[in-house]
């Protein structure tokens, strides 16, 4: 019997199919999930935040796309997939409140996109699909057997990218 494992904010985790991997509540938050389409070990963080390098004693590694992406792959690695096939899919990154529109410090949600994106080019990791940007949060399912990575939004037809 297959289970969903459920991932926080600021938090990842990795699961084998048959099993799934969610997270809620991805507002400016970008949902990162990585599968290995093989070995079908696949995984999901959740990142708040571009950058870790502005934070001194950071210990939330998973809280950032520069080091969450990387203890992801790490992770998946570890637990068998190869780290050449993996591919990605992202989602989240909204703009939530419209007053922050003009000021680039306070478009986190853009921000987040832009370092994620650039994380796994540097990686070498395509970003196979992405529903990001908008104003409204969204909750992720992703499925490391077909790389079905589920989108739900409230008011908001459900979609797989």
């Amino acid at each position: 019997m297959s289970q969903i494992i459920k991932v926080g904010m600021a938090d990842l985790n990795i699961c084998v199919s048959p099993d799934g991997i969610t997270t809620l509540g991805l507002g400016s938050c970008v949902g990162i999930a990585v599968r290995d389409p093989v070995t079908k070990i696949g995984g999901l963080a959740h990142i708040m935040l571009p950058d870790s390098s502005e934070i001194k004693n950071n210990s939330n590694i998973p809280k950032f796309a520069d080091t969450g992406i990387e203890e992801l792959i790490k992770q998946i690695v570890a637990k068998g997939a190869s780290r050449q096939r993996l591919v990605a899919k992202i989602a989240g990154g909204a703009q939530m409140f419209a007053f922050q529109s003009n000021n680039n410090a306070m478009r986190v949600g853009d921000r987040n996109v832009q370092a994620t994106l650039k994380k796994l080019k540097e990686m070498n990791i395509p970003v196979l699909a992405q529903d990001t940007g908008d104003s409204y949060g969204r909750t992720v399912i992703f499925y490391p057997e077909n790389g079905n990575f589920i989108i739900r939004a409230v008011g908001k037809p459900e979609k797989t990218i």
